[in-house]
């Protein structure tokens, strides 16, 4: 036990002596200022210096165009461009279905494989409109998994309030 105590106060002791830092003119040996220090301070110093340092860079990083070259980030103009752009694509792809199952539509007319009186564009671009199909309108073995869970906690959280209510 005394060993301890005796390292303790060999560590505490070298951490707390007063050391003094001098700045010299080497030709003149004037002294241009000094410090009284110990090793706890610059410690302490050297801390605060380098997590203010990691914070000040994180916020510049963050809050600034910075982040752009970053890889990794992108810019919010070409975000918005490429939600653009996917919308328009999304649309001229409605668009270009149309416009070939209205072709195919006169195509048979000219060759002769449809009446004339039985054509009408409104007719011919509903049926191009793709429905989704019974697959993909009924819930996954996962889905249905997740619902019965969710009811379960439900009817859980109802059944212990209606409990603390009595």
């Amino acid at each position: 036990m005394s060993e301890k105590r005796l390292k303790r106060k060999k560590l505490r002791k070298k951490w707390f002596t007063k050391n003094r830092l001098v700045i010299l003119n080497e030709d003149t040996f004037e002294e241009i200022f000094s410090f009284k220090l110990n090793l706890m301070n610059v410690f302490v110093v050297a801390t605060s210096g380098a997590i203010l340092l990691i914070f000040l860079t994180t916020v510049i990083i963050a809050f600034t165009p910075l982040r752009e070259f970053i890889p990794g980030y992108s810019s919010s103009k070409l975000k918005k461009d490429a939600t653009e752009l996917a919308l328009k694509s999304d649309s001229l792809t409605t668009v270009l279905k149309q416009n070939e199952a209205y072709i195919k539509s006169i195509q048979k007319v000219l060759t002769g494989e449809l009446e004339y009186a039985k054509f009408n564009k409104d007719s011919i671009l509903e049926t191009a409109e793709e429905l989704p199909s019974k697959e993909d309108l009924s819930a996954s073995k996962e889905e249905l998994e997740l619902r019965e869970q969710v009811a379960k906690e439900e009817s859980h959280i109802n059944f212990s309030k209606t409990k603390k209510s009595k």
